[in-house]
Parts: structure tokens; C-alpha cells; sequence
């Protein structure tokens, strides 16, 4: 660690971290305030190298790193008072320090190994021992001890495996219905409203308390419990997804429908099928998603007695997913279809709702109009639709902001680099984690970076560095 720490290797301060605190990428990457697809980056050989003095200062701070561990990364002391000193100091010249990366109140801490190199550009040193037992202290303070909890999508894949430190034995008060039925619903509600790092820091819990409370009822409270689990794994699938992470989204899609099935609930099996769509489209299986959009969409509507507004809802929307995928496959006759079909039953509805949290509606399948535009390379076509919509009739903040990142993405295709600029700036006022969290998000800043006129340029990369999001 000292030896990286000297160079400023950061990658391989964070493979040691993971190899010997059991860091995930995730974990590190809300520590030191940056995304989860950075880390990724920086940790792969010939990957990102951080180089900027604010993004050292994040990672120290993040890390709690003791001072001596600062002063090597080449950072002042949080104590500026006490440097550290020890009996078995060694030393570091400047002559050993050409760049100056060490600070002065740091030369006289360690001393040059005798098997340096003199010439070597790289100025290879291995140190053989840390500086001192205080040291030393410092370091395993800061590791997590042993049946630490787990966070972020560590905990996911923990709850989604059963893990007996996620899956608890909880009273009759967390199992009763009406508590999970609030939770379920404050889940949605909060994924909705692209509050991300709520929901990720509560539905692990709830999806183990609703295995165990599916486990534990019979009959109709069962079944009730059942659809429950179905929804919430469904906005663990949706989250997963939002992060990059397709293999453990593809589980939660998967839970969702088994708990579905066990529902007996057709809309809620509609609802389940809707994310297994997604799934499958996210892993680039553009014919599966459309085969199983279009299979539960013709089974519910054959199998329905009554087209209620909840049933109207869910038959739309996943024929809206349907039709995404086949945008994404350029099957331009079927993405056209299923749209008119969603269309036809949007005027069905008769509005714009929520129903079974799909935000289905007339203006919902505009939003799918842009994106899939969007998808076939019809940047001025996706424009032409955007314009169409009324910004205010939409109430969903994840929905509203999907609609400006898409049109942000128009923007940038067409060449309208200062507009897709302002865009992506108000997205982020309406929806931060949205812009900051999102490694797709994150592309599209990069795609915007890297054919932006240079004043654009200037402008985005101060954004970017004031949120955290480094291009």
C-alpha cells in the first residue's frame, strides 16, 4: 500500500483494498464520491489513471486515511501539528522525489531502500517494513470488521442469495401486511421520484423480510404477500439495471416472476413480465424481450375478464417495453405496431396515471416515441416528438428525466451540442441522481464531451467535476 500510495497508483490502492478489507466496487465508490463504472475503470490494467489533486483529496477523505498515508499520496496532513516521526524512520530525499510529489513535512519519514535503482525512471523501491506500529494501527482501525453489513449492490446480491446476514427472523410488527404493503409502496414511490441511494439503502431488508413473510403465510395473505415480493423485486431489477449490474438484475427479474406466478395475479404477472423484458433487452436479447413482451401482452388481454384501468395500465406498458426492444433490434415494423397498440390503449385509459406504478398514459407512450426514434438513429424525428410534449403532464420525476436525457442524446446527434449541454443541466436540477449515479448517464456525457465545440467543452467539464461525474 505504501509503495502505490508513493506512486499514486490508485488502481492498486483499490485492488488492495478490495483484496484485503473485502471492498466492493460499489462500496469504494460511495466512499470516495465517485460511480461505481469509474472505479471500474481505474481498476482495470491499462484503465483510467487518476491524476487530479481534488479526485486524490476525495479518495483520502473517503478512505479515512491516516495522515502518514496522506502525506505519501503526496497530500498535507489532516493534523498539521503532529507529522509523523517514529524510531525506524526512514528517509526520502528530494533527489528521490524529483516531482515533488511528497511534501516537505513528510521528507524524514522514511529512508531509501539500498536496492533502488539510480537512474531508473520509475525509480522502483520496495519498502520493506511500514513506518513504525502507529502505522500499522492505523491501517486495520480502518477496515471493517468481521460481519460488517453489507451496502449498496453487495447487499442486493446478498438478499437475492438468501444470505443469512441480509435474511433476519423479524417480529410479527415487520411481517404484518400492512407494513409491507407501505414499504412496498415507498419503494415505488422513491424509485419514481429517482431517489436511487434510498431505495438501495432499504429494499435488500424488505425483499428478505418478504421472503420470509411468504414462507410464513397461507391462503389469501400469502398470495397478497406474493405479489408484494413480485413488485419489489421488480424495482430491484429496475435499480439494478440503472446501475450496469445486467447478471443480478436478470436474478431480481426473475424473483419478480416467480412471486408473480405464485400471486396468481394475471396483472401482476403483466407487471413481472414487463422487467423480464427489460432484463433480457439490457443483455442484448432484443428478440427474446420482444417475444415476451408480446406473449404475456396477447395472454393477459386473452385471459382478463375486465379491462380495468390497473390491467389497461400494464398491457400498455409492456407493450411499450416491447416496443423499446425492438427499437433497439432496428425492427422498425414491430416497434411501430406495438407503439399504436400501446397508443390505442392509452385512449382506453383515457389519461394519464399511475396505476400499478407504470405511469402508463397517452403521454407516456409519446415519451417511447422518442426514445425509440432515438434508437433507429432518427435524431430529428426524436426531436420532432419531444416537442410534441407537454413537460408538465408529466408528474413521474425518473419519467421526466428520462425524457431529457433522451432529448439530450437528439441533441447530440444532431449536432446541437449548447442545447443537449443545457438539457442534461436541467435534468440534473430535477433529478440528481439520475445524472450523477447512472454509468449510461454517464456515456452520454462522455459522447456530448467528445464531439462538443471547445466552449461546450469547458462548460460540461466544470458540471461534470461539480457533481462528481469525471469524464
Amino acid at each position: 500500500m505504501t509503495q502505490a500510495l508513493t506512486f499514486r497508483d490508485i488502481r492498486t490502492v483499490f485492488h488492495l483494498l478490495r483484496q484485503y478489507a473485502g471492498a466492493s466496487q460499489t462500496q469504494i465508490a460511495i466512499a470516495c464520491g465517485m460511480t461505481q463504472g469509474k472505479v471500474s475503470e481505474t481498476m482495470k490494467k491499462g484503465g483510467r489513471q487518476v491524476t487530479t489533486l481534488e479526485v486524490f483529496e476525495r479518495i483520502a477523505d473517503g478512505l479515512h486515511m491516516p495522515d502518514i498515508a496522506r502525506m505519501t499520496l503526496g497530500l498535507a496532513p489532516l493534523n498539521l501539528n503532529t507529522p509523523p516521526t517514529t524510531a525506524n524512520a526512514k528517509v526520502i530525499t528530494p533527489r528521490d522525489d524529483p516531482a515533488g510529489l511528497v511534501p516537505d513535512a513528510f521528507l524524514g519519514s522514511l529512508d531509501v531502500d539500498p536496492d533502488v535503482e539510480e537512474g531508473n525512471p520509475v525509480r522502483r523501491r520496495t519498502f520493506t517494513k511500514l513506518a513504525g506500529a502507529s502505522l500499522f494501527s492505523a491501517i486495520l482501525a480502518d477496515l471493517p470488521a468481521d460481519g460488517a453489513p453489507l451496502e449498496g449492490v453487495e447487499a442486493f446480491a446478498a438478499a437475492l442469495a438468501g444470505h443469512p446476514g441480509i435474511i433476519t427472523d423479524p417480529g410479527p410488527t415487520a411481517l404484518s401486511v400492512r407494513r409491507l404493503d407501505q414499504a412496498v409502496a415507498a419503494a415505488k414511490r422513491n424509485y419514481q421520484d429517482s431517489q436511487y441511494s434510498t431505495v438501495i439503502k432499504s429494499l435488500p431488508h424488505l425483499l428478505a423480510d418478504l421472503r420470509t413473510a411468504c414462507a410464513t403465510y397461507e391462503g389469501d395473505t400469502r398470495l397478497h404477500a406474493e405479489a408484494l415480493s413480485a413488485e419489489a423485486h421488480h424495482v430491484a431489477a429496475s435499480i439494478l439495471l440503472k446501475l450496469d449490474e445486467e447478471g443480478l438484475a436478470s436474478v431480481a427479474a426473475d424473483r419478480s416472476m416467480q412471486a408473480a406466478r405464485n400471486s396468481q395475479d394475471l396483472t401482476i404477472i403483466g407487471s413481472s413480465a414487463r422487467i423480464i423484458t427489460h432484463a433480457l433487452m439490457n443483455d442484448g436479447h432484443h428478440g427474446a424481450a420482444i417475444k415476451t413482451a408480446s406473449t404475456y401482452a396477447e395472454r393477459i388481454d386473452h385471459d382478463i375478464d375486465e379491462r380495468t384501468p390497473e390491467f389497461l395500465s400494464v398491457y400498455g406498458a409492456l407493450l411499450l417495453r416491447g416496443a423499446v426492444a425492438a427499437g433497439h433490434r432496428t425492427d422498425r415494423d414491430t416497434a411501430a405496431t406495438l407503439l399504436d397498440e400501446a397508443q390505442a390503449a392509452g385512449r382506453e385509459l383515457g389519461g394519464d396515471y399511475n396505476h400499478r406504478w407504470t405511469a402508463f398514459g397517452p403521454t407516456n407512450v409519446q415519451l417511447h416515441r422518442v426514445n425509440i426514434a432515438l434508437q433507429l438513429g432518427d435524431a430529428g424525428a426524436a426531436i420532432q416528438e419531444a416537442r410534441r410534449i407537454d413537460l408538465d403532464r408529466i408528474s413521474l420525476t425518473e419519467r421526466k428525466a428520462t425524457l431529457l436525457i433522451d432529448t439530450s442524446r437528439a441533441l447530440t446527434q444532431w449536432g446541437k451540442h449548447n442545447k443537449a449541454y443545457d438539457v442534461v443541466r436541467f435534468a440534473h436540477q430535477i433529478a440528481p441522481e439520475e445524472i450523477s449515479a447512472r454509468p449510461a448517464v454517464h456515456r452520454v456525457l462522455h459522447d456530448l464531451m467528445a464531439t462538443a465545440p471547445l466552449s461546450t467543452k469547458r462548460q460540461l467539464r466544470v458540471f461534470t467535476t461539480e457533481i462528481g461525474v469525471h469524464l
